[in-house]
């Protein structure tokens, strides 16, 4: 675990340098005869390095992925359009009461465009979108959109880049402080222990890498990961079959489901010989956990879910 001072200093320094250009407003010159000025704005660089003009103070902010919803609610902020959780139809249950009444534009990353429209936004977070004829049409809506994320970025950089481009960089200093001191306590309450984070999918088991969403949080507590887990990256493993589902072993396994289908394979597996000899299992070390939560991209609300879903587990035992 990095300390807070340092790790602060580093996110602060990340944030900077890929997302802050130039924080001081700037107002255009009304017109002759205008009835106001323009809103005030300034320019942030997004994830792909592109200078994006936007308001000082957004007023109505489009999130189109659950990482950026979960970062504009942390720091105080109800959008007026946002987009249904990864592999469902509504919006990530996590989060469902702080966001009643907003109106749904559109599935992640894939927003229909006329519901953005209707929505009004000044600012658009657009995650990781990558497919640039979306990006133009946002832009055509408003070119405030930003790309908050790059794939491979973690989620505190990202959730920087979101304070950002909202103003709100104090703000999110303060989230992220009040994170680690969490982690402190948390780590003085758990005794090392080596887990395995699992979505189960219809074809089978996948296993996160460490630096991937749940996986970062575990590593921040300073628990290990089974040795086939021990990969520095971002990505899910490919689903494995029943013959390789040592490599899901350790002395906890979290696992998680995004779909029906998914929840009917992992109770299917469940009474099979091989899952039965998976040594978490024997010790009763199986811990069900949120697939909307643990088995996608989060911000601080998510990280805090995971945390204590952690703790609860291992402080138990």
């Amino acid at each position: 675990m990095v300390p807070l001072r340092r790790l602060g200093g580093l996110l602060v320094a990340a944030a900077a340098v890929l997302t802050a250009v130039a924080c001081g407003a700037s107002s255009a010159p009304a017109a002759p005869g205008a009835s106001a000025a323009a809103p005030a704005v300034r320019e942030v660089k997004d994830a792909t390095g592109a200078l994006i003009k936007v308001p000082v103070e957004p007023k109505r902010v489009v999130t189109l992925t659950q990482e950026d919803l979960d970062a504009v609610l942390a720091l105080g902020v109800t959008p007026v359009g946002i987009t249904n959780g990864q592999g469902i139809d509504t919006p990530p249950a996590y989060l469902a009461d702080k966001v009643k009444g907003v109106p749904v534009v559109g599935n992640l990353l894939q927003p229909v465009i006329d519901k953005v429209v209707e929505a009004r936004p000044d600012l658009v977070l657009a995650g990781d979108l990558q497919d640039q004829q979306v990006l133009d049409q946002l832009r055509k809506v408003t070119p405030a959109t930003v790309v908050t994320m790059a794939p491979t970025d973690d989620w505190k950089l990202s959730f920087m880049g979101v304070g950002n481009a909202l103003n709100k960089l104090d703000a999110a200093r303060k989230v992220m402080a009040d994170y680690d001191a969490r982690v402190a306590a948390a780590k003085a309450r758990i005794k090392p222990a080596e887990v395995s984070i699992v979505r189960w999918n219809p074809q089978g088991p996948s296993w996160m890498e460490k630096r991937q969403f749940a996986g970062f949080v575990a590593t921040d507590l300073g628990l290990t990961r089974p040795a086939a887990q021990d990969k520095d990256g971002t990505a899910h493993s490919m689903p494995l079959s029943l013959e390789a589902l040592s490599d899901i072993d350790g002395e906890w396994l979290f696992v998680s489901t995004l779909t029906a289908d998914g929840e009917k394979t992992l109770e299917e597996v469940r009474r099979t010989p091989a899952f039965k000899e998976l040594k978490a299992v024997k010790a009763g070390h199986v811990v069900p956990v949120n697939g909307s939560v643990w088995s996608t991209r989060g911000a601080p609300l998510a990280a805090g879910v995971v945390l204590d879903d952690l703790v609860k587990a291992l402080s138990a035992a």
